[in-house]
């Protein structure tokens, strides 16, 4: 909303939970967010009520409460990030290590490829003589 001052923050207000929020800028972007913060609210949010004040005091500029809001995030996601890095080093020597166990593979069909080649004349002989052998028994037993 192109405020220059916002800052937010969570308090107690006579023994309940309240959210703060310091908004400082043009007197209709003010009126715009303030429907708005009246108006909408979070889905799972409970609110009683909204109220608006005027407030004299200091407000952060817009860019600075920004800037902690992205490094709270920041530090938030250092401590994830770190673990997500050991877990892809390790992950990468499981890789190398799946990588050494399959390198044989190509090797074995070769020799597969082998001894089918070596099985199949051999085998397409022995087949045509159990077909023969079946055609034969059938006739026999008047099965043609």
């Amino acid at each position: 909303m192109a405020l220059r001052g916002f800052e937010v923050f969570n308090d107690e207000l006579n023994d309940q939970q309240s959210v703060v929020a310091l908004i400082e800028g043009e007197e209709s972007r003010v009126n715009r967010f303030r429907k708005i913060a009246t108006s909408t609210q979070p889905p799972l949010a409970s609110v009683e009520r909204v109220l608006v004040e005027n407030y004299n005091g200091e407000i952060m500029p817009a860019w600075q409460f920004a800037s902690i809001g992205t490094f709270s995030q920041i530090n938030k996601a250092i401590p994830l990030l770190l673990e997500m890095r050991d877990d892809i080093k390790e992950m990468k020597g499981d890789i190398k290590e799946v990588r050494k166990n399959t390198d044989a593979i190509p090797q074995v069909l070769e020799e597969v490829r082998g001894i089918r080649e070596d099985i199949q004349p051999e085998y397409a002989t022995n087949f045509r003589q159990m077909q023969t052998d079946i055609r034969a028994i059938k006739e026999r037993l008047g099965m043609l």
